[in-house]
């Protein structure tokens, strides 16, 4: 078994980078529907990519993320009708709902920020309730 990432990873990493930067620019632009659009897209088709369609899949049709898929998926359809701060709501609520078992890791990642990590790892700690450890 390789540590490393295939072909395939590599740009589903890529798309997730470049989706990333689309939400920020899509952010930046008061909520410009082509940006959060095109982030959609890549962000759909880089997690494909990284984790493979069967995972993918397995992922967001548990049946403990319903909810969370159901309000993504509302999101991007609001997005792409331009109801673009309407979808984004949706999408983000979706995506708490989506994630929410990783934020322990989050928040270890931003408590490990050398000048900021210690002021901000207790509040987001109480905030999240979230603990360091995975859900897996």
């Amino acid at each position: 078994m390789s540590l490393w990432l295939s072909q395939n990873q590599k740009f589903g990493a890529g798309f997730l980078a470049a989706s990333g930067i689309f939400f920020i620019l899509g952010i930046t632009l008061f909520f410009d529907r082509a940006c959060l659009s095109m982030a959609n897209l890549l962000l759909l088709f880089g997690i494909t990519l990284l984790m493979g369609p069967h995972r993918t899949l397995a992922f967001f049709l548990r049946k403990e993320k319903y909810t969370g898929t159901a309000f993504f998926l509302l999101g991007i359809v609001a997005i792409l009708m331009r109801w673009s701060v309407t979808g984004f709501a949706l999408e983000c609520y979706g995506a708490v709902r989506l994630f929410a078992d990783f934020l322990g890791v989050i928040v270890g990642f931003l408590a490990a920020i050398p000048v900021v990590g210690p002021y901000v790892e207790g509040p987001l700690r109480r905030l999240t309730g979230a603990s360091q450890q995975l859900p897996v």
